[in-house]
């Protein structure tokens, strides 16, 4: 699965640089969007058809907070780290890790509050986080095959409910799905809190 989804993106570069259309491209964003709702609106129906899976939701309890937990911890480390490697102040480090992987949120908050001290600090934190979930794409079916399907669930951040739904519940099953979905709920919902207090430490 891991193959396809770098060949269909390596074909999408290609058809935007060499073939499609300048209208074309100017609504690419209604377009990835309809698909989007698409692909979700078919988790969801897979979702409903399984009549066990709420079940044994309900069964798991608190449990399914342990890996937006853990996703947390291991962003807000790896965001810990990555600002020693690149000398930068720890609060902003912790700051750009708080997107866990919404971009578009985080660039635009860290934008405002850091225009005069750091104005670059949005367009890091733009980048890190589609980086972030350019790489999830990628580790989402490696990690379900090789590790478990809880794993896959961790590197796409806030992105789980939405744009790497799709590709975690092909990669592993509808009941993944649904942890997927309320793990991008939890982070998406902490992300201006986070970003705001950790820039603000």
């Amino acid at each position: 699965m891991t193959i396809v989804i770098l060949i269909s993106m390596m074909i999408g570069i290609l058809f935007g640089k060499f073939i499609f259309p300048e209208q074309i491209i100017g609504n690419m964003g209604n377009i990835a969007n309809m698909a989007l709702f698409m692909l979700i609106f078919l988790v969801g129906l897979d979702v409903g058809s399984n009549k066990k899976i709420l079940r044994d939701i309900k069964e798991t309890g608190l449990k399914v907070l342990i890996i937006p937990f853990g996703t947390i911890v291991g962003s807000l480390t790896g965001g810990l780290i990555s600002g020693i490697i690149f000398k930068m102040p720890y609060n902003e480090s912790l700051a750009v890790a708080s997107g866990f992987g919404w971009y578009s949120l985080s660039a635009i908050l860290l934008t405002d509050m850091a225009n005069v001290a750091n104005p670059n600090l949005g367009a890091i934190a733009f980048l890190s986080n589609v980086f972030r979930e350019v790489m999830a794409v990628i580790l989402i079916p490696i990690l379900a095959k090789k590790l478990n399907n809880y794993t896959a669930i961790a590197p796409c951040g806030a992105t789980s409910m939405d744009t790497t739904l799709p590709i975690v519940a092909k990669a592993t099953n509808s009941e993944i799905g649904v942890i997927s979905f309320i793990n991008g709920v939890i982070l998406s919902s902490l992300v201006p809190v986070f970003v705001t207090f950790f820039y603000n430490l």
